[in-house]
C-alpha cells in the first residue's frame, strides 16, 4: 500500500513539474512571437522614413498627411493650427506660416518635448503643453515653429487655438515620429484656402 502511495505522489509531483515547465516554454514562445511581431510592424511601418517622403499640411481642411515619393498617401492625421489665419508676418503674430511655392520648410531638429512646459496665459499657470515631440522646421524668417503634441489641449485637435506651431494628439505625434519624420523631410503648409493637389486626389 505504502508503495503505491509513493508511486502515484510521484507520478503527481512529475505530471505538475512537466506541466509548469510547458506553461513556462509557452510564455518564453509567446514573448518571443511578439517580440518578432513588434519588430516587424516597425520595420515596416518604417519603410519610407528617409525614402523621399514628406508632409502635407492643409490650414483649411485642419489635416496633416503624410506621402510617399511618388505621392501615395501613407498616414493622415488631424491637427490644430493658429488661432488667426492668413500667413505669418511677424513674432506673436498667432498665425502659422505658409510655405512658399515650391519651397517647402524642412524638418531640421526631432526633440524630446516630454518634460516641456508654456504658460498659454488663459489662467493653467506654466504646464506641460507638447506632447512627447517636436519636429523643429525652418520656416524661413521665422523661428520657434514646429509639429508637436497637445499635452492638456487635446480637445483644441482639430481646431485653430495655436501660437502658429502645428498641434497633433499626443499618441499622434509619437507615430509620426517612430513611423515616419525624419531631418530633412520636407513639409509643406498649404495657403489659408488652398484645397487638394491634383495628384492627392
Amino acid at each position: 500500500m505504502m508503495k503505491k502511495t509513493l508511486s502515484l505522489l510521484l507520478v503527481c509531483v512529475l505530471a505538475m513539474g512537466l506541466g509548469t515547465q510547458a506553461t513556462a516554454q509557452k510564455k518564453a514562445a509567446a514573448r518571443k512571437t511578439a517580440r518578432t511581431t513588434k519588430t516587424t510592424t516597425k520595420s515596416t511601418a518604417s519603410k519610407s522614413r528617409g525614402n523621399g517622403s514628406f508632409i502635407v499640411i492643409s490650414k483649411k481642411d485642419l489635416n496633416l498627411r503624410v506621402y510617399s515619393k511618388d505621392s501615395t498617401l501613407l498616414a493622415e492625421y488631424p491637427c490644430c493650427l493658429s488661432k488667426n489665419k492668413g500667413n505669418k508676418q511677424r513674432k506673436g503674430d498667432m498665425r502659422t506660416p505658409e510655405s512658399p511655392e515650391g519651397q517647402p520648410f524642412k524638418i531640421t531638429m526631432i526633440q524630446d518635448a516630454s518634460t516641456w512646459r508654456h504658460d498659454f496665459k488663459d489662467g493653467r499657470g506654466n504646464i506641460k503643453a507638447y506632447g512627447h515631440w517636436f519636429l523643429r522646421l525652418l520656416t524661413p524668417g521665422h523661428s520657434g515653429i514646429g509639429i508637436h503634441g497637445s499635452t492638456n489641449n487635446e480637445s483644441s485637435v482639430p481646431g485653430r487655438a495655436s501660437e502658429g506651431c502645428i498641434r497633433l494628439r499626443d499618441q499622434d505625434i509619437i507615430t509620426l515620429k517612430e513611423n515616419y519624420a525624419y531631418v530633412g523631410m520636407p513639409v509643406i503648409i498649404k495657403s489659408e484656402n488652398q484645397g487638394l493637389y491634383p495628384w492627392e486626389k
